[in-house]
């Protein structure tokens, strides 16, 4: 039996090379990275992580150093769930969401990472095996770009190796957004894969005009047309949109997503495995998807989502997101043909660059 001895939590801001944009958040220049590195009696160490877009990472570090390492140090390792359960109702009452559940989700990932190297197999094989060969797309946070910008950008994503490009959508009008999404639509070709993201910008009647707008456009997919809070709404623009609804990246547990599955409110469930309640709740969120038949897509945190994925049967794509991760990452992830290759080393297979980081720390 290997107990939890330590846990180590560390905050770095993280400078993005080419500043990032999108209808909700604005510009972002840099994101925050909160870490969690847990060590058993054996001495065997799991990583996790969560980020936010450049606030509020402070408040999730405190909440590991704080409140969470006490609650669990001298536990089973192996118990994930229980631990998971554990965290979850003591932190309840002041938690339940935000900082508190992306504290629990980079503890959760550290535990399944430690779980996994222990066991001496790759993270997706731990959680069932379905196909090590994951659809991937790639995530452009490109709202204020020209359309040749926006063009070029998509140009070097097909060089690297995708074969599925999400776009954001969300200026101010409507017509701008079309044109651009038809540039696209036009460069890519028809039935290549292409997917809308509008992060939350509109009213109800304004997205289902939107995707009625954008349905010749043949999109994959519009993500987060409106709040995330309006399940309603979301199962309105479904119905009268003409397009399929990708949401979920904004929800923080697994009843959430339980409730716009069951109202009929989304196409494309899509968690972030940083900040629903790590691997234990995506992976409920992925078989509670596949009990609906619809396929499950992912948000971030694209080398340990890979694994998740890779695990499903009922998987679409994994988000390739922008975010400027890959320089503190000693072997990132690796496309071949639009495929991502979830890696066959130990656990979720991420080694940090420590001492890199060490110079952004907070």
């Amino acid at each position: 039996m290997a107990l939890i001895r330590t846990i180590d939590t560390g905050l770095y801001r993280i400078p993005l090379s080419v500043s990032l944009s999108d209808s909700t958040h604005g510009e972002i220049n840099a994101f925050e990275l909160i870490t969690c590195r847990v060590r058993d009696s054996d001495g065997a160490e799991g990583v996790g992580y969560t980020y936010t877009v450049g606030r509020n990472g402070g408040a999730i570090a405190d909440t590991l150093r704080r409140e969470i390492r006490e609650l669990i140090e001298g536990r089973e390792a192996d118990d994930t769930e229980a631990i998971w359960h554990r965290v979850w109702w003591a932190l309840h009452y002041g938690g339940r969401g935000g900082p508190t559940v992306l504290a629990l989700s980079a503890l959760d990932i550290a535990l399944w990472d430690l779980k996994a190297r222990r066991a001496d197999a790759p993270l997706f094989r731990l959680l069932g095996g379905f196909d090590a060969r994951v659809p991937c797309y790639a995530g452009g946070i490109d709202l204020d770009l020209s359309v040749e910008a926006l063009l070029q950008q998509t140009d070097g994503n097909l060089a690297k190796g995708f074969r599925a490009i999400k776009m954001k959508v969300g200026r101010p009008d409507l017509a701008s957004d079309v044109k651009r999404v038809q540039a696209m639509r036009e460069h890519l070709g028809d039935g290549f894969p292409l997917m809308a993201d509008a992060n939350m910008k509109w009213t109800v009647e304004e997205a289902i005009r939107a995707a009625r707008a954008l349905q010749p456009l043949d999109l994959t997919w519009l993500e987060e047309p409106i709040i995330p809070d309006d399940i309603a709404g979301h199962a309105r623009i479904m119905a009268a949109g003409g397009v399929p609804i990708a949401a979920g990246e904004n929800l923080r547990s697994l009843w959430e997503f339980r409730n716009y599955i069951a109202a009929g409110a989304v196409s494309y469930p899509e968690p972030d495995v940083t900040n629903c309640g790590g691997v234990t709740t995506f992976m409920k969120i992925a078989r509670l998807a596949e009990a609906f038949n619809l396929p499950v897509t992912s948000h971030g945190a694209h080398d340990i989502t890979v694994h998740l994925l890779a695990a499903c049967s009922n998987r679409s794509y994994l988000e390739a997101h922008g975010f400027g991760l890959d320089r503190y990452i000693e072997q990132p992830l690796v496309l071949d043909e639009g495929m991502a290759l979830a890696p066959a080393r130990p656990g979720h297979g991420i080694t940090f660059d420590w001492s890199g980081l060490a110079k952004v720390a907070s």
